[in-house]
């Protein structure tokens, strides 16, 4: 009788893109939790040890991290954490107001009235916490306002893309508001503000411009507290973008 096989470990039987994705998930959260700090040598077989596979779902993980600036290769030194600076997170946030703007005023349309009454309870809990600040409560509080408002929007690849520029916000500031921290008040006012134009009926240039701004005022807000001399150039300094036409499919 031929004798049984001993089955595979668990994570020898994944696929490498499941265990890539699991590297990855486990670097990014070291990295955003300051446990490997900037500077930080990544030792791909080390930590294939550490995860139990081997280093080649590691080393693309990596790569990925390294595409998103996270992570820079060195010759004979090999892969380190990125020496995170202002231009990454300015960056970040110039993105960010452009296309977070455009699909807060895509999703505008399309956003039912219970999903407006949660946006603004999610806003009187931010408003809330403003008497025991917290800065990286205030962070995710304001994250979940923003996600309610934009996440009908029509296009998934642009949902995509904002999701992916707040994880890489993330990982290069854990709140800006704990750099500009009398921010936050004006913060939730722009909140009152956006969801105003959106359950009026406001034009959706209108409110995408308000969207861009919102995210814009707080990238200025850092840039004076950090940088007093550096005049920060946004979107909206630029000519008015052509407002957004929703895709077909109607609204509701």
């Amino acid at each position: 009788m031929t004798a049984a096989r001993t089955a595979p470990a668990p994570d020898d039987a994944a696929p490498a893109a499941s265990k890539s994705q699991r590297a990855y998930d486990w670097l990014a959260a070291r990295i955003a939790r300051r446990e490997y700090a900037p500077g930080y040598r990544l030792v791909l077989g080390t930590i294939g040890a550490e995860l139990g596979m081997s280093v080649v779902p590691v080393r693309e993980a990596v790569r990925r991290l390294e595409a998103e600036g996270l992570v820079t290769f060195e010759r004979n030194v090999g892969a380190r954490v990125a020496m995170i600076d202002d231009s990454q997170y300015r960056q970040s946030m110039e993105t960010l107001a452009v296309l977070e703007g455009a699909a807060t005023a895509l999703a505008a349309r399309r956003l039912a009235v219970a999903e407006l009454r949660r946006a603004r309870e999610v806003n009187r809990r931010l408003v809330a916490s403003l008497e025991d600040f917290d800065p990286h409560t205030f962070t995710a509080l304001n994250q979940e306002f923003h996600a309610v408002l934009f996440a009908p929007c029509p296009n998934p690849r642009l949902l995509e893309l904002v999701t992916a520029e707040w994880s890489r916000l993330g990982r290069l500031r854990d709140s800006t508001f704990a750099f500009v921290p009398g921010r936050a008040q004006e913060s939730v006012r722009e909140h009152e503000e956006i969801v105003a134009l959106i359950e009026t009926g406001a034009p959706l240039a209108e409110i995408e411009s308000a969207a861009r701004r919102h995210r814009s005022a707080t990238l200025t807000a850092y840039l004076a507290h950090e940088h007093p001399d550096d005049a920060p150039h946004h979107p909206d300094d630029a000519a008015p973008a052509a407002p957004v036409r929703p895709s077909p499919g109607g609204t509701r």
